[in-house]
């Protein structure tokens, strides 16, 4: 009642002032941030009443200021996996006794919802290594099949920050290796120089819908030591043990654990909101200028949320990231729309479920209102409230995208200490227009200590800085909307974005679908020009199930696979398209 009510308060004040203010205010950049970062829209979370409201909110905008609404009256609704929960009959029994549910055990989100009953092994680390000099072996002498492996969270190298098994440690890797050796289910413990409180991490969704087909599981080291009982060891000596010889072990047990696992994924509706002010030229109105930004943010924050104050529950009110983008598009639309200069037509949407990896500009992509032929360019505002006054720098990206975007950018500066990134793939959603090769110009004044925290309020917002960003991507807008001839698209970096640590020795040259949404196997959402993937014959949309024969679900499972394999080696990959499947050769 008390969002209805706001709702109504906010359309009614649209409705009794005047139509809109064409000329982009201060005055105004305030009214639309003070409103989208305020506490009653509860951080703008994707499929929460918070985001509804904003999203209202700037349809009514868009209506006001005159636009063309697209889709369903403005709104372009999809769905996405927003959260995890614990369902009824969660339960672990090792032996006679029983533990409970958040107390000492707890299901990953990936897990499969099932019931197992196995006897256990205990695997080191889970890990099975061997790239050149890189060797651990945690299976030698064992077999896991048809039994629960009892495995340390971490790596046998914990003190390195850049330790070389970073990539074989998640829980997500360490769940493939259990999966590929036909292991019944995993249980994964924290030792002590681990984790010193013995305390399980939280049950959140990592923005990756997909599941393993076996029960995943952690336990506090009580329970973990319950299931050791008559071995003579415990979590402490076995991985004090490990650590003084420093190679893989393992330990069969006699104990039978049962474990009923049953983890509930939350799917939510949230929308996209598009508008359309239609070109005046008959030659050129066919062609299309997007304009956009994301308006979710991260609610009230905690663990998986991506806030940076992951022990703080508060309204994460994003008031930079990405109020200020927001405003920028409303007022934009405001002075197109009074203007009514634009030869070419232009798009404003603002995004939803960018935090959650980039959903909504990759749902308006998949199903665009014109043919993605017909955008000539996307225009990206994310974080651009915060102007430094002392160094007057605004970051552009995708300055490479088309051959005359630099050109462009430096004519009509006004006078900022530009820094521009040529590539295309980036952090928000203009990466989406990139892999639909539209060129694309990302604006944003940087990040700053109160980024993905509760501190980025409204008031800390410079206003004359916003007004002054904008003033200036106007012009940008306005010369790219109207120039004769459309800008000239090319490739500004790999469509494929590296490994955080770099350390693949070969690369397929795909961009993969990093939300999960498909099911059946791992989505290419782009394949670049000239690398194996290309020459073998992959194309976006394509799924990929497998790779040598093992199975792929997801981005984990791709990249675990990936670290594998050899450059000059000619590998197998299967596939699912226009759903057949069938098996490409892919030389490395």
């Amino acid at each position: 009642m008390k969002n209805t009510i706001l709702l109504l308060w906010v359309l009614a004040l649209t409705a009794c002032g005047p139509k809109f203010n064409p000329e982009i205010t201060v005055d105004d950049l305030k009214e639309n941030i003070y409103y989208l970062a305020s506490d009653s829209l509860q951080g703008r979370k994707s499929g929460e009443p918070g985001g509804f409201l904003a999203a209202e909110y700037i349809r009514q905008k868009f209506e006001t200021a005159g636009l063309q609404l697209l889709y369903d009256n403005g709104f372009q609704p999809f769905s996405l996996v927003a959260d995890a929960e614990l369902g009824d009959g969660n339960s672990l029994t090792v032996g006679n006794t029983s533990f409970e549910a958040k107390t000492d055990f707890l299901p990953y989100a990936f897990s499969a919802n099932s019931t197992v009953e196995a006897m256990l092994v205990f695997a080191g680390y889970g890990m099975e290594v061997d790239r050149d000099s890189l060797k651990w072996n945690d299976f030698l002498g064992v077999d896991v099949a048809g039994k629960w492996m009892l495995v340390l969270q971490g790596d046998p190298d914990l003190e390195n920050p850049n330790s070389p098994y970073l990539e074989f440690s998640t829980e997500r890797a360490k769940a493939l290796t259990a999966s590929d050796k036909t292991a019944a289910g995993i249980i994964l413990v924290a030792g002590p120089d681990f984790n010193e409180k013995d305390e399980l991490s939280s049950l959140f969704f990592d923005k990756n819908s997909s599941r393993f087909d076996m029960p995943v599981l952690q336990v506090t080291r009580k329970v973990a030591n319950e299931m050791l009982a008559g071995t003579g060891e415990t979590i402490e000596s076995l991985e004090n043990r490990m650590k003084e010889e420093h190679r893989g072990f393992n330990l069969e047990v006699t104990t039978s654990v049962k474990a009923t696992v049953n983890v509930q994924l939350k799917e939510k509706e949230t929308r996209n909101v598009v508008a359309m002010l239609p070109g005046w030229d008959e030659t050129l109105k066919d062609e299309v200028v997007v304009i956009g930004a994301h308006y979710d943010h991260l609610g009230m924050g905690g663990p998986g949320s991506g806030s940076r104050a992951v022990d703080t529950i508060a309204v994460h009110n994003g008031a930079d990231d990405n109020a200020s983008g927001v405003a920028a598009v409303i007022q934009l639309a405001e002075k197109m729309a009074a203007e009514k200069a634009n030869k070419r037509s232009l798009i404003f949407v603002v995004f939803g479920a960018e935090e959650m990896g980039l959903v909504g500009s990759k749902a308006f992509v998949n199903d665009p209102p014109v043919a993605s032929e017909k955008m000539v360019a996307m225009f990206n505002f994310d974080m651009v409230g915060r102007l430094d006054t002392t160094t007057n720098a605004l970051s552009v990206s995708g300055t490479k995208t088309s051959v005359e975007t630099e050109e462009i950018l430096n004519d009509l500066n006004p006078g900022f200490e530009l820094a521009f990134s040529s590539e295309g793939i980036g952090p928000s959603d203009h990466a989406s227009f990139y892999l639909q090769n539209i060129p694309v110009f990302f604006f944003s004044t940087g990040a700053h200590p109160d980024y993905h925290t509760p501190k980025d309020d409204a008031e800390l917002i410079n206003y004359e800085g916003e007004k002054k960003v904008l003033d200036y991507a106007a012009a940008v807008i306005e010369d790219v909307t109207n120039r004769d001839r459309k800008l000239t698209f090319q490739e500004a970096g790999s469509k494929f974005q590296r490994s955080r640590g770099g350390r693949f020795k070969v690369t397929f040259g795909i961009m993969p679908d990093y939300a999960g949404l498909e099911k059946r196997g791992m989505r290419i959402d782009a394949v670049t020009k000239g690398k194996p993937a290309d020459k073998a014959g992959m194309q976006r949309g394509d799924i990929i199930t497998a790779i040598e024969g093992k199975k792929v679900s997801n981005i984990y499972d791709y990249m675990s696979r990936l670290q594998t394999l050899e450059a000059g080696e000619r590998i197998s990959v299967d596939i699912i398209r226009d759903n057949k499947e069938t098996v490409l050769i892919v030389q490395l």
